[in-house]
C-alpha cells in the first residue's frame, strides 16, 4: 500500500510512503510565466506525472491525503487564489486518475502529531525526526515536510481502520 500526502501550496510538495521502504519526495512542480512581471504558476503536466509514478511504482494501490485548505486572516487575495487554484489542480488530477482520497484539514493532521498552533518550522523538525533520511534540512522544505506528515496521518488512519 502507498500512501501520498499533498500539500498543495506552490511551495508545496507530494510525498509518498509505501508500507516499507524509503519515503519519496517531490516538490510541487512550477514554472516561471513571463510577463510584466514574472512569477510562478503549476506545472499541471508535471503534477500528473508526479501521481502516475506513483500508480506505476510497486505498491498501485493507494490512498491519498490532500490538505483541505481555507482562507486564512492577513493572506492576500492574489495567493488566497493561487492557493485554492492548486487544491483544485490536485483534487482534479487525483480524482481523474481515480486515486483514492480523503481532504484533511490542517487542523487534523496537526494534532494527531501534537503540532496544532505551531508554525510550519516545527513541522519541519517534527517530519526530519520521523523521517530522518528524507531531505529536510533547509527551512524552504516545509512543504516536503507537510506532505510526509499527511501521508504519514493517512497510513495511521489506514491502520487504526483496520
Amino acid at each position: 500500500m502507498m500512501f501520498i500526502g499533498i500539500d498543495p501550496g506552490l511551495d508545496g510538495a507530494l510525498a509518498g510512503l509505501a508500507d516499507s521502504g524509503e519515503p519519496w519526495l517531490f516538490d510541487t512542480p512550477t514554472l516561471t510565466v513571463a510577463g510584466a512581471k514574472s512569477r510562478r504558476d503549476y506545472d499541471i503536466p508535471q503534477m500528473r506525472n508526479y501521481l502516475m509514478r506513483a500508480l506505476a511504482g510497486p505498491s498501485s494501490n493507494c490512498r491519498v491525503g490532500i490538505e483541505s485548505i481555507h482562507s486564512m486572516p492577513k493572506q492576500g487575495i492574489s495567493s488566497t487564489f493561487n492557493f485554492g487554484k492548486g487544491f483544485g489542480i490536485w483534487l482534479g488530477l487525483v480524482v481523474a486518475l481515480r486515486m483514492p482520497y480523503e481532504l484533511i484539514t490542517p487542523q487534523i493532521w496537526k494534532k494527531h502529531f501534537y503540532l496544532r498552533g505551531s508554525d510550519k518550522e516545527a513541522s519541519r523538525l517534527k517530519a526530519s525526526q520521523l523521517f530522518p533520511s528524507s531531505d529536510l534540512t533547509l527551512k524552504k522544505h516545509h512543504g516536503r515536510a507537510e506532505a510526509l506528515l499527511i501521508a504519514e496521518y493517512c497510513r495511521w488512519r489506514y491502520n487504526e481502520e483496520r
